[in-house]
């Protein structure tokens, strides 16, 4: 007999209505169907939930060759242990579980260090649920500094138009008018030059992007700053900048030492990285720091009565599980500086080598390399016509590789590109089985006689 959406027989209405019993029915999952629109009326053995759904996320594409995702896929088992034994706590408490939010703040104090505060332990910051709340949160001390100004026109933020769509959806949740610099040419991301040319006195800020998501590249943050010192020596706004270092935030340090962009440039008022990209742990936990007090406005930070502590707040979200920062905080202590740049530099050097042997095929053109963020974007070269990149995304996918197909934002429509995202746990022999893959694909699709794409079915980017 096959159940359908909560409906049971009188038989397992009677001996499976207690979910501590009636599992000893070896073929009860085989009988059932999972409810789609209604509760069922009774409930399941937990083996037998476990099978049905468990079955179920089989659609699911597999992590490991999702070269889409900037998210991390893999952990070691210890940490996915220590994850378990803290998904319960919940972050907010900090009354009740006081260790987990000194393991928060000594997170918050090793990036401030990393990331060279002038003195880490004045740095104002918190986790996140990502890099999305984090600079929502950095928009707003944005906003509330300029306000301060006593400025009457609409306020602004001027960034790239390869900013991730988070800031958009700030922009528009604040009432802030976003000031997105178009791509030009091969200039695929901000400039110093262009982002001085669009601040005026209601500008709140400047984001800068350390580490684009359409191509893997850095922006010069430093260059941008200095333009910015020039424009308000010379009378203009002084206006203060924010990094967006989702990825680049922690690979730049331990892979690019010598590269300034961090808090070393007074005007870097505010950053943020995601812990669950190149942070190295499982989604979801990001971070954002302020260099000191004066940055974060005092009124965005609450005080709060919960559970019979006083504590301070200043995220978006409540309440959420501690299971995230308990495994950064694992992530700094088993893999130290040199851990780090040891992972790091495993993935640029898969990245590097995928890049340059995709390039030695012939059909593509590489736009980036993967020698900034281990991510690099190829386009099909001059005079392929017979396919185009999402006949060859969609024909990975076959193979089980997720590889996104998409196009550059406004001004440079024109171009299409694949991007792959190198992360720890994708080595050298996986490029190996993704390169095999590619050559089948790439002479498969040229004995065809156009792309089977329609450019009108084609959209934009935002990951």
């Amino acid at each position: 007999m096959v159940l359908h959406k909560g409906k049971t027989s009188r038989q397992d209405r009677a001996g499976g209505s207690n979910p501590l019993h009636g599992g000893a029915n070896p073929a009860l999952a085989a009988e059932l169907s999972l409810p789609h629109v209604r509760f069922r009326d009774d409930a399941l053995p937990p083996d037998t939930a476990l099978q049905l759904v468990r079955d179920e996320l089989m659609l699911d594409g597999n992590a490991r060759l999702n070269l889409a995702t900037f998210v991390t896929t893999w952990m070691e088992p210890q940490a996915r242990e220590l994850m378990a034994e803290c998904v319960d706590k919940n972050m907010i408490d900090k009354d009740e579980y006081p260790q987990t939010a000194e393991l928060e703040q000594r997170c918050v104090t090793m990036l401030a260090d990393l990331w060279h505060a002038p003195d880490p332990g004045e740095v104002m910051g918190c986790s996140t649920t990502g890099s999305s709340e984090a600079c929502m949160l950095a928009g707003m001390a944005l906003k509330r500094r300029w306000s301060k100004l006593g400025r009457t026109g609409r306020p602004n933020l001027v960034m790239g138009a390869n900013v991730q769509v988070c800031w958009e959806k700030f922009c528009e949740y604040w009432e802030v008018e976003p000031r997105l610099v178009p791509m030009e040419g091969d200039r695929f991301h901000l400039g110093a030059e262009q982002a001085v040319a669009h601040c005026d006195e209601n500008t709140i800020g400047v984001v800068a992007i350390l580490g684009s998501t359409f191509d893997g590249s850095y922006e010069p943050v430093a260059e941008i700053t200095a333009a910015l010192d020039e424009l308000a020596a010379g009378g203009g706004p002084d206006i203060p900048v924010h990094v967006d270092g989702a990825s680049g935030a922690m690979v730049a340090p331990f892979l690019d030492e010598d590269l300034v962009w961090d808090f070393r440039l007074p005007r870097v008022a505010s950053i943020n990285t995601s812990g669950h990209k190149y942070g190295l742990v499982y989604p979801g936990v990001g971070w954002v720091l302020w260099r000191d007090a004066a940055a974060l406005p005092s009124e965005l930070v609450f005080t709060v009565n919960y559970l019979g502590g006083d504590l301070p707040t200043f995220a978006l979200n409540f309440s959420r599980p501690g299971a995230e920062v308990a495994a950064q905080y694992y992530t700094f202590v088993r893999l130290g500086r040199e851990g780090y740049r040891a992972v790091q530099q495993a993935s640029r050097d898969v990245a590097t080598s995928l890049a340059d042997r995709i390039g030695e095929l012939g059909p593509f053109r590489l736009l980036t390399r993967g020698d900034q963020l281990p991510v690099f974007a190829v386009t099909t070269a001059a005079g392929v016509t017979a396919f185009d990149v999402f006949d060859v995304s969609q024909r990975l996918r076959e193979r089980g590789w997720q590889v996104p197909a998409y196009t550059f934002p406004e001004n440079r429509t024109d171009l299409a590109v694949l991007r792959i995202v190198v992360r720890n746990g994708f080595t050298h022999d996986l490029a190996d089985l993704l390169l095999a893959d590619l050559s089948r694909v790439v002479g498969e699709l040229g004995k065809q006689p156009k792309p089977r794409r329609d450019p009108a079915t084609s959209t934009g980017f935002h990951h």
